[in-house]
């Protein structure tokens, strides 16, 4: 690829970031192997300290190695590698600067993005909603790698650690990447649900209340085993 490749090696990744280099490629690959994008759509992050490792921009996934680590301060200055960065760059750089993110997976999941189109907010039927906060609202629609972009996003997300892009895909946060992952197949998951059961003719699907969503969020907080 060394048609993508552009200036000079910033400096050399420390160990902490060739470790979480190829935890990003690896999550990278697996939303492929998902179905969760296709060819490069798409993106991840990961926060080493004030250094955010991401995929570049064009390179699919199964071409990327250990050489190819890019990273960018929380400016956006790049600092590692000689590959661009992802053109949502300023999405995840947004996300960072206003939560407590340390990982960001951007998809275009096929029912989560038609769901996009169809709706303000993901309508609550299942309770897995609240291991995003609550609601999965949909950010308005702005070209891709836009301050404007990225602006709707984080008011979509207030309160949420996940949302739809309409017409465009998903993105959800965590503090570590396996956490932000688990949240997009999740939220890919419940689209997938609602969209069937609102196609089956004559019958509307139920929804869970505002106080039942709210009781499941405050369940799934302490769900799983302690930190």
């Amino acid at each position: 690829m060394a048609e993508q490749r552009y200036g000079q090696r910033r400096r050399d990744p420390l160990p902490e970031e060739t470790d979480a280099w190829q935890a990003l490629v690896t999550a990278a690959r697996r939303t492929v192997a998902d179905g969760l994008v296709v060819g490069t759509s798409g993106n991840v992050s990961v926060r080493v300290g004030d250094t955010v490792l991401v995929t570049p921009s064009g390179v699919p996934y199964d071409r990327l190695t250990p050489d190819d680590v890019t990273g960018v301060d929380l400016t956006g200055r790049q600092v590692l590698g000689t590959l661009v960065p992802t053109s949502e760059l300023p999405m995840h750089l947004a996300v960072y600067g206003t939560t407590d993110a340390r990982a960001v997976v951007h998809t275009h999941a096929v029912h989560a993005t038609a769901v996009s189109t169809l709706v303000l907010e993901l309508p609550s039927v299942h309770y897995m909603a609240g291991a995003l906060g609550g609601p999965v609202r949909v950010a308005p629609y702005a070209p891709y790698g836009t301050p404007e972009l990225a602006e709707h996003v984080l008011r979509a997300l207030e309160g949420r650690t996940g949302c739809l892009l309409r017409n465009h895909g998903t993105l959800t946060y965590g503090t570590t990447l396996d956490l932000a992952y688990d949240r997009t197949a999740q939220l890919e998951w419940m689209c997938s649900v609602w969209l069937k059961a609102s196609s089956v003719p004559h019958h509307t699907p139920s929804l869970l209340t505002e106080a039942q969503l709210t009781d499941a969020t405050t369940r799934l907080r302490t769900y799983g085993q302690p930190s």
